[in-house]
């Protein structure tokens, strides 16, 4: 067996039964040290103008509870920024970004509200961007209305008018470059009365990224974009960068997870090993949800909310069950903390 399968299958195992020091000193000389270190090297700056692009997961915006609709003003800001893409490779990659994280920032209303969305886009960068927002009725989602070159802004105004959990994008030729490069993001619009209330949410997208150089600064592949052939598959815009720094609640939590697509390509088959979806909204907040869910597709530029109930201390981990897409960094972590529950998991046999 050829050595990369090797630390492959063992980089798997590491994934799905939690790593140690013990668990390291069993596996061969020398194979040990670099998986661990792989998946637990922090991510920081990999020169002087790389920076972290990873978007925090806990920024979720407020919830509207029963207010009833308002006027709201989001500001969006294109800015080109040189990050890191895999801290463990010690790559960097020169990201396309809204406001200077991936995914850009989650929006949050309420059907029935006004919306202002600003689009501006950085005197410094080169590229002309735009948005599409998937919640907007009118031409291109707002695209057409927010063409901007850098130092230029633009505003538009829309009505929200279905609830739903929406993917935006820029929208700005060539797109599916724009998007693998990290213009992507989502607005949640709430039903009237919101949403119910849970102890933890967290904000996650997947994206696919094409780059290509001997060296460690990356560039973008049209060639393998067009083949459809990602070197990156990332959650919040970095490879491993929510597993080396895990969302964290306790046992008897109730999480909730705003989980989307970017793509521009990819479908995926969103899982979490140790835990089941106790309800899973499929595209659509006002449908019944599903229930007692293993996996759930979600394809590029869809969502699906999902919610479960930390039931043991785990380390839940979040991957795209096509799972190959691990090995190129598609995987987080969150990580429960609180008392043993012997009832429900326990090692040995039964008594």
């Amino acid at each position: 067996m050829k050595t990369n399968t090797v630390v492959e299958i063992l980089l798997l195992g590491l994934l799905s039964f939690g790593w140690s020091a013990s668990f390291a000193d069993d596996l061969p000389q020398g194979i040990g040290d670099a998986v661990v270190q792989k998946m637990i090297q922090v991510e920081k700056p990999m020169g002087p103008e790389a920076v972290s692009i990873v978007r925090d997961p806990t920024a979720v915006g407020k919830p509207v509870g029963k207010r009833g609709p308002q006027t709201l003003k989001f500001t969006l800001e294109a800015q080109e920024v040189l990050g890191v893409l895999d801290a463990a490779a010690k790559t960097t990659y020169t990201y396309w970004t809204f406001n200077g994280k991936v995914p850009g920032p989650m929006l949050r209303g309420r059907v029935g509200d006004t919306i202002e969305i600003t689009l501006k886009n950085n005197k410094n960068n080169s590229m002309i961007h735009n948005v599409d927002l998937h919640a907007v009725w009118g031409q291109g989602g707002g695209a057409a209305l927010t063409n901007v070159a850098p130092g230029e802004e633009k505003s538009f105004v829309f009505r929200a008018m279905n609830p739903g959990l929406y993917v935006y994008h820029c929208a700005t030729p060539v797109i599916p470059q724009h998007i693998s490069s990290g213009m992507y993001g989502m607005i949640l619009i709430e039903p009237e009365g919101g949403l119910p209330k849970v102890d933890k949410e967290f904000y996650v997208m997947q994206g696919d990224m094409y780059a290509e150089g001997a060296g460690p600064e990356k560039e973008f592949s049209l060639e393998k974009l067009m083949a459809e052939q990602p070197t990156n598959v990332v959650m919040n815009g970095s490879a491993a960068a929510l597993a080396t720094n895990p969302m964290k609640v306790k046992v008897g939590d109730v999480v909730r997870i705003f989980f989307g697509v970017g793509g521009p390509n990819l479908t995926s088959s969103f899982h979490i090993i140790g835990a089941i979806f106790d309800k899973v909204y499929a595209g659509s907040l006002t449908s019944p949800p599903l229930t007692d869910v293993q996996t759930t597709l979600v394809p590029a530029a869809g969502s699906a909310m999902v919610e479960f109930t930390a039931r043991v201390p785990a380390k839940y981990i979040l991957v795209d069950h096509s799972l190959t897409r691990l090995l190129k960094g598609d995987v987080a972590i969150i990580q429960a903390e609180g008392p043993d529950q012997p009832d429900l998991f326990r090692p040995g046999k039964v008594k």
